[in-house]
């Protein structure tokens, strides 16, 4: 049981916003839209929980990641990470408290640099932030390798030598590196074979144990994120939606779009899977550009009614730990 008293929060996110200009003009470039990726979100991360954010393609899981770590820099709101303002850090100043939190990406393929071997790329953060000398690093890459059940004799190879499920090891071998307190994991499974998500979803369980992580998981795949989560907030077109434990948000998921995904999940027993009514939802993902007024959801939500059209709903807590932004959810 995660404890989720004020004292033990690790993350604070506080009306998180993140837009990207559109802008129109070569010589003269002018701003004539913007892509609302993130729009107003707010959540804690505790100390040794594992937090999963789940939704659609497209729906700002990935920005509401980077701009947390400061790799985007928001266009308003505020990241508070063990109690620093991260927003109004700069300079050396973030670099120092960047080696606190890491991030594992999503393409193994993409994230490792070809012209490095192992050795430089699990290394390359222990040089950046200057924590030990050039004589001993040899012998930590090793002992990073062992941790991530990889072999110490694979230090001198290239990435082109390794599958899938070995390239995103070492990918966590590198974000271990300086011993973090926070990992983002940006859809570290998503890109591999099936047979290898248990490992590498395994893998951060046995490091979570061991190290004291905690984790910002960010994935598609709700049956895998209900195995590795302690709460899941799920995200649509830039905004969390619901926030609930685990066991709570899949027995009891309360807002239309949760519900909808939900009865997207297979179930594992072909009596329950037949009697079960699939939520089919109607239309497409409305443009990150342009938004709907008031709820987000409005525009496929088979309750919508029209105060959701004129009103956004408030992001509240309903029960005890569930928060839920939607109009048609009595308290």
């Amino acid at each position: 049981m995660i404890d989720t008293s004020p004292e033990n929060i690790l993350v604070k996110v506080d009306h998180l916003v993140k837009h990207f200009p559109i802008t129109r003009g070569i010589v003269i470039q002018k701003q004539v839209g913007a892509v609302h990726a993130v729009d107003d979100v707010s959540f804690n991360i505790y100390k040794g929980e594992t937090l999963g954010l789940v939704g659609e393609s497209g729906c700002g899981k990935s920005t509401t990641g980077r701009t947390l770590l400061q790799l985007y820099r928001p266009t308003s709101g505020r990241v508070f990470f063990e109690n620093i303002d991260l927003v109004s850090l700069k300079g050396e100043d973030l670099r120092r408290t960047r080696r606190r939190m890491q991030m594992i990406f999503q393409d193994p393929y993409a994230s490792l640099n070809p012209r490095m071997t192992v050795e430089e790329i699990i290394s390359e953060p222990l040089v950046v932030h200057g924590v030990l000398p050039r004589k001993e690093m040899r012998d930590k890459v090793k002992e990073l390798l062992n941790i991530v059940g990889l072999s110490s004799r694979l230090v001198d190879r290239y990435p082109h030598e390794f599958s899938g499920g070995q390239r995103q090891r070492i990918g966590v071998a590198r974000a271990i590196a300086l011993q973090p307190s926070l990992i983002v994991c940006d859809e570290p499974i998503s890109a591999l074979d099936v047979s290898i998500q248990a490992q590498v979803v395994n893998l951060l369980e046995d490091l979570q144990e061991k190290l004291g992580l905690t984790y910002l998981f960010i994935a598609h795949d709700l049956s895998m994120v209900r195995h590795i989560s302690n709460r899941v907030a799920v995200m649509y077109l830039g905004i969390i939606v619901e926030l609930a434990d685990r066991n709570e948000l899949y027995t009891n998921p309360l807002h239309p779009y949760t519900q909808a995904l939900l009865s997207a999940v297979p179930i594992p027993d072909p009596v329950i899977e037949e009697r079960r009514q699939r939520i089919i939802l109607e239309g497409d993902v409305p443009s990150p550009v342009n938004p709907p007024s008031g709820c987000r959801f409005r525009t496929r939500c088979p309750l919508a009614g029209a105060i959701c059209a004129e009103e956004q709903p408030e992001f509240r807590e309903v029960q005890p730990g569930h928060f839920v932004a939607c109009h048609m959810v009595s308290v």
